[in-house]
């Protein structure tokens, strides 16, 4: 901000408060058009013609006129830093004039006292900064360009933002520095730990996740953004607040329990924090907008659930055990009574050996196998004359990203098996109980709760019953 903070020493400012402000070639409506100002733009007075100001735009290096109304004179002197203030907490609490606020707060931050650039100014810039990221997301072509033209607003006066591409799009989100300020200065008392909150749900978001991080680095920032919402006294807080900063801790430490697991590191009490601050939940307590990061977060919890249940039992037909594959592989073995492997499949995942089910008659077995942090598969092993194979069944063949499929039950004569899934889809999330044929994993039956099918009611394990998340 150094030009910013030598032309607020040296001159009265203007800063534009309305988009698609036209900068003039002279003092009138009917002048030649320069260029179309946004809101947050700043200009150096150099005098006064009629109703319009004669002003020099340094960031695109062009002298004008621009009418006097369409903008916020400033000499950048101490006794405006009161009303700037002012003004500040009337944007933070408003939509759709960020770029303005973040050039108000490039003015009081040069005027006001040091000590005045507390947590709650630093607050006011990251909501401004998050928000015009999430404008320029959600614009549609019509208002993509204005919305561009605030995120090149919010870059000249030094808000970053990082990018990345989701779906053939590129999506912003802002950096959140300022944010990271608000848990620095934050005060401990009951109105800090509301901007604590705020602050470290913003960092947090797992929609500035890029999916196409190094593993590496993925698990290093799953274990920044858990101990990040450590930070916060959610005790302080509003029922509300409380409930949405527990679903994120549950969704950050489901994340670490699974890049803890897939490193062969201890995950146990990750695992177990994650399901304690979901389990704790009161729905009643949850905001309606909190709902879909609700339902996104039991997928999570579904999905690591088998990381803090109990070993499975030992069968007498068949043994499942793992052993250590390519650098990073975990490889699946069918093993006979008598220790011969019967089969061997590998995966980079993550497998649940505590959730495997042998049939009855020792001819097929359900077993999961999470690949991401968010996914869990299910994987049918099955004995066809006396050749195993393997066949892998997603929480969903058209998506993928949030979601678990999993094993509820075989029905007696060893042809079905019952499945319980929920993915995300269209913005939502998709749950659903089925019947599925063993030989192929075609469904056979569907339903949206399981009593609905009469095989589920009468066959589904009374173990899948008392654990899975799909019955919340």
């Amino acid at each position: 901000m150094s030009l910013i903070a030598a032309t607020l020493a040296t001159a009265s400012l203007a800063i534009v408060t309305t988009d698609n402000s036209a900068l003039r070639a002279a003092p009138k409506e009917s002048a030649q058009q320069h260029v179309l100002l946004s809101q947050g733009d700043m200009l150096e007075i150099r005098g006064v013609a009629l109703d319009y100001l004669r002003v020099y735009d340094y960031r695109r290096e062009r002298a004008g006129f621009v009418k006097a109304s369409l903008v916020r004179q400033t000499r950048g002197t101490s006794d405006e830093a009161q009303e700037t203030l002012a003004t500040l907490r009337h944007l933070r609490d408003t939509q759709g004039s960020d770029a303005l606020g973040i050039a108000l707060f490039a003015t009081y931050a040069k005027v006001a006292p040091s000590s005045a650039l507390d947590a709650e100014a630093f607050d006011m810039l990251g909501t401004f900064g998050e928000r015009i990221a999430q404008r320029v997301n959600r614009a549609n072509k019509s208002d993509q360009v204005l919305a561009m033209r605030q995120l090149d607003t919010a870059a000249f006066y030094g808000v970053k933002m990082k990018s990345f591409e989701v779906n053939g799009r590129v999506h912003y989100c802002y950096d959140g520095e300022a944010f990271r300020r608000v848990l620095a200065l934050a005060s401990r008392d009951a109105a800090g730990s509301l901007l604590r909150a705020h602050a470290a749900l913003a960092i947090t978001n797992p929609a500035c996740i890029d999916p196409n991080e190094h593993p590496a680095t993925r698990r290093q920032l799953e274990t920044w953004r858990a101990e990040i919402m450590e930070q916060v006294d959610a005790s302080k807080l509003p029922d509300y607040l409380q409930s949405r900063v527990a679903l994120r801790r549950a969704s950050a430490w489901s994340s670490v329990a699974f890049h803890a697991a897939r490193n062969n590191k201890d995950y146990a009490s990750a695992a177990q924090r994650a399901m304690s601050e979901f389990i704790l939940l009161d729905k009643e307590r949850i905001a309606e907008e909190d709902g879909a990061a609700y339902d996104e977060t039991a997928v999570r919890i579904g999905a690591m659930r088998w990381m803090i249940e109990p070993a499975a039992k030992a069968n007498l037909k068949l043994a499942i055990q793992t052993r250590a594959g390519e650098p990073g592989q975990t490889c699946v073995q069918i093993v006979s009574p008598d220790k011969r492997v019967l089969f061997e499949r590998c995966t980079y995942g993550v497998v649940h050996l505590n959730s495997a089910s042998i049939n009855a008659n020792g001819t097929a077995v359900a077993l999961a196998v999470q690949t991401l942090d968010a996914w869990r598969e299910l994987w049918v092993f099955q004995k066809d004359k006396d050749v195993w194979r393997v066949d892998v069944l997603p929480p969903s063949a058209n998506t993928r990203g949030v979601g678990y499929v999993e094993f509820a039950g075989w029905v007696p004569g060893g042809k079905q098996l019952l499945a319980a899934r929920e993915f995300r889809v269209d913005g939502g999330f998709r749950k659903s109980f089925e019947l599925l044929r063993l030989d192929t994993l075609t469904v056979e039956k569907r339903a949206d709760t399981p009593n609905a099918i009469n095989a589920f009611y009468r066959w589904q394990e009374s173990a899948w019953k008392q654990k899975t998340i799909a019955l919340r």
